[in-house]
């Protein structure tokens, strides 16, 4: 949608995500899609901007894209924002330092599901049970 394709290799992300590491990804709303399909267990995040009028001042205030560029983006930001509902949070891109912390408790959250803590149910059962 905006002009780039992207791809990542499944292999590393599988063999990352095996060792116990985990896999952040900074895609569009394609993209996300894609990856839902092969990672429906993933942790899927919609940064939205505080306003379109605030990223329209962003993107411009950059400097580094051509007029054309910046309608495009903004266009296709609008389109993105109808697919926000498929996601499962929202973090406001407004202010960084709440941003980032909206942000690491989605992720702290997402790592105490069941699915990512294999084996310490039982593992505190047998302390329970020593």
């Amino acid at each position: 949608m905006h002009g780039n394709l992207y791809g990542t290799p499944r292999r590393p992300v599988e063999e990352a995500l095996a060792g116990g590491r985990d896999v952040l990804f900074d895609i569009d709303v394609q993209g996300a899609r894609q990856l839902r399909t092969s990672f429906p267990e993933g942790i899927f995040v919609f940064v939205l901007p505080p306003s379109l009028a605030e990223l329209a001042r962003r993107l411009k205030g950059r400097g580094t894209d051509a007029t054309e560029v910046v309608a495009r983006r903004l266009d296709n930001a609008r389109r993105e924002l109808a697919a926000a509902p498929e996601f499962g949070f929202w973090v406001v891109n407004d202010d960084l330092n709440a941003a980032y912390d909206e942000l690491r408790a989605v992720y702290l959250a997402g790592r105490s599901r069941p699915g990512c803590r294999p084996g310490l149910l039982d593992a505190v059962r047998a302390k329970a049970e020593a």
